[in-house]
C-alpha cells in the first residue's frame, strides 16, 4: 500500500484524500499520524519529506512525494483520472484554479501561526492583517468565477478551492466569508456536501 503522513486539521491533506476518494483508490493508503507544525519538527514526516510537512506519500516502490500537488498529480496518473486535464485551455484553467485554492490556504494558515506558534511579544497584527488581505482577494475572485465551477469534485483547481474554503470554516469562522460571497456560498453548500468532501472535513 502506499503510506501517506496525515492530519485531520491539513487542508492539503484533505486536497490528497478528496482526489483519493474521487480516483477510487483511498483504500490503497494507509493513513500514519503525524505531528507536523512550523516550529517543532516531527522527524517522522522526515522520513518521506525533508521539510517534515504534510502531505507526504510514500508509494508501494519506495518513492517519495510531496507536496499535495505532485502527490495528486501522482494519483491522478496512477489511476488515469480526469481530474486534471493534459492539455489545452482547460488544463491551465484547472492549475490556476489550484494555485488560486492553495494560495488562500497558504495566505490562512500564515495568519493563523502569527498567533498559534509566535510567542505574544512577536506577534505582529500588520502581518496578520497582510495575509487576511490576500485570502479577501482570494475569496472576491472566487466569487467572480463562481457561475462557471461544476458542483461536483471532478476537477483539481475545484478541490484545491473547496478545501481552502472548508480551512476557512474551521480554523477562520469569525471571517463569516459567505456574508460577502453569495454566490460561492451557493456554490459551495452542494460541493461540499459530496461524499468525498463530507467525510474528510478536518476536525481536532
Amino acid at each position: 500500500m502506499m503510506q501517506l503522513f496525515y492530519a485531520t486539521t491539513s487542508a492539503y491533506v484533505r486536497k490528497v484524500m478528496v482526489t483519493a476518494h474521487c480516483l477510487g483508490v483511498v483504500d490503497e493508503i494507509e493513513l500514519l499520524d503525524s505531528a507536523a507544525h512550523p516550529i517543532e519538527r516531527d522527524e517522522r514526516i522526515a522520513r518521506f519529506n525533508p521539510l517534515a510537512k504534510v502531505p507526504a506519500l510514500r508509494t508501494e516502490d519506495g518513492l517519495c512525494l510531496y507536496d499535495s500537488r505532485v502527490i495528486c498529480e501522482y494519483l491522478i496518473a496512477r489511476a488515469n483520472g480526469d481530474l486534471l486535464p493534459s492539455c489545452g485551455d482547460a488544463r491551465w484553467i484547472t492549475l490556476s484554479r489550484q494555485a488560486l485554492g492553495d494560495g488562500l490556504i497558504d495566505a490562512a494558515l500564515l495568519a493563523r501561526y502569527e498567533f498559534s506558534a509566535r510567542p505574544a511579544e512577536k506577534q505582529w497584527q500588520g502581518w496578520a492583517d497582510g495575509q487576511l488581505k490576500k485570502v479577501s482577494a482570494a475569496l472576491a475572485e472566487i466569487e467572480r468565477k463562481v457561475s462557471a465551477f461544476s458542483t461536483q469534485p471532478d476537477d483539481l483547481g475545484l478541490i484545491a478551492i473547496g478545501c481552502a474554503l472548508g480551512y476557512l470554516d474551521f480554523r477562520f469562522d469569525a471571517l463569516n466569508w459567505r456574508a460577502g460571497h453569495p454566490q460561492t456560498a451557493v456554490w459551495f453548500a452542494v460541493f461540499d456536501a459530496h461524499p468525498a468532501m463530507a467525510s474528510t472535513r478536518p476536525h481536532m
